[in-house]
């Protein structure tokens, strides 16, 4: 093995005056280099460390987290650092623990380490446990990668993935579309347990604001998801379109292998019936096989799943459904005949009820689904995950 690339300290700082000073002194005592990227800090946060030998780079505006590590980045490129280490300029991790984390980055060189945080403490608030695990749900759909801490900004990236990548978020979100994008990319993300310390609720500072910022997730992950259904449009719908006509056993076994989380499965559940109550016949399966294989979500589930829009009960309450919509009332009036003259119509409405029809049944479905496996998941051994 050759060189191990060059690495620079980088810590993003916004008001954490009072916390500085004691990180930045942690990383240069392990020996790394250190640049501080001030984002338009308001209390002086580049004085704390003048007095030290460290790089800094000051943005005169808040911009967000994610800009000042794209920054962060550009000034390492600029240097020819191959590699940067990141970590909150708020005192929640422990220098200490980098070496251990840039070790399990270098080891697979290039790729992402993430350190993953220990959050079982009594100071670790309820919040922050689940706006992880609900993060760490969304990027499995994303991209593929069952991470246990996709919120940790403790990390080791390869420079050139954010000096000459492009990235939408700008603030909370960017550390998960960084993950996201990395993984399309083909980088490894490997991970390595840290520490983490909560100060009480009067020494924390946190600039989350709970209404814009969980917008702005929101925001981000639809595109994501989107953007991880379409990224290669038609091939792994031929794909398993293959797999199926050529050997239909060998593809039904390869479904059954396939295991998830109670809410992963779920999710595959509602995720199925509602696209089976859609009017894409005689494409269902195929769709439903593309869009669960894309999401990274059990294909046998979701395929199961849509069987309870087999015609005629659910289109036909669909029909219903969007004929109220669309003009106050319930069809009456139906027959054959006027079933085929007015065939156009009968999709139109299908179509629109099942957007209202599709999401409720599913969600119905999805939720005893849910217990039901997590009840059995904790009286029985699950199967190991095969992606």
């Amino acid at each position: 093995m050759g060189e191990p690339p060059r690495l620079l300290a980088v810590v993003p700082v916004f008001d954490h005056a009072a916390t500085l000073r004691g990180v930045v002194e942690g990383l240069l005592g392990q020996g790394y280099p250190v640049l501080v990227v001030d984002d338009g800090s308001r209390d002086g946060a580049l004085e704390r460390v003048a007095d030290l030998p460290v790089r800094t780079l000051r943005l005169e505006a808040n911009r967000g987290k994610g800009a000042a590590l794209l920054a962060g980045a550009r000034a390492a490129m600029a240097e020819g650092f191959e590699a940067i280490l990141t970590l909150d300029a708020d005192g929640q991790h422990f220098p200490a623990d980098a070496p251990a984390l840039v070790a399990a980055a270098f080891a697979a060189w290039p790729a992402i380490a993430v350190g993953v945080r220990a959050m079982d403490g009594a100071d670790v608030p309820r919040s922050s446990r689940f706006g992880r695990a609900f993060s760490n749900f969304w990027v499995r759909l994303e991209c593929g990668c069952d991470l246990a801490d996709t919120q940790s900004g403790f990390r080791v990236y390869p420079v050139a993935l954010l000096a000459e990548g492009r990235f939408r978020s700008r603030r909370y979100g960017f550390e998960v579309e960084v993950l996201v994008r990395g993984a399309w990319a083909g980088l490894p993300i490997v991970e390595a347990p840290v520490r983490v310390l909560y100060l009480p609720g009067s020494q924390r500072i946190s600039h989350f604001r709970a209404f814009r910022d969980n917008l702005r997730l929101t925001a981000l992950h639809t595109f994501l998801v989107t953007r991880a259904l379409f990224r290669s449009p038609g091939t792994p719908l031929a794909r398993e379109a293959r797999r199926a006509l050529v050997s239909p056993c060998a593809f039904l076994r390869a479904l059954a292998l396939e295991h998830g989380s109670p809410a992963a499965l779920a999710t595959a559940v509602g995720l199925g019936v509602f696209l089976g109550s859609l009017p894409i016949i005689p494409f269902g399966l195929l769709v439903i096989a593309f869009v669960h294989q894309r999401l990274h979500l059990n294909k046998l589930a979701g395929l199961g799943a849509s069987n309870v829009c087999v015609a005629p009960f659910v289109p036909f309450v669909c029909v219903q459904m969007g004929h109220l919509l669309l003009h106050g009332r319930w069809w009456t009036t139906w027959n054959r005949q006027g079933l085929l003259a007015e065939l156009p119509q009968r999709l139109g409405e299908w179509l629109l009820g099942a957007l209202v029809v599709g999401p409720l049944l599913g969600f119905l479905l999805a939720l005893p689904a849910y217990f039901l496996v997590k009840r059995f998941r904790s009286t029985g051994k699950a199967a190991p995950r095969t992606w």
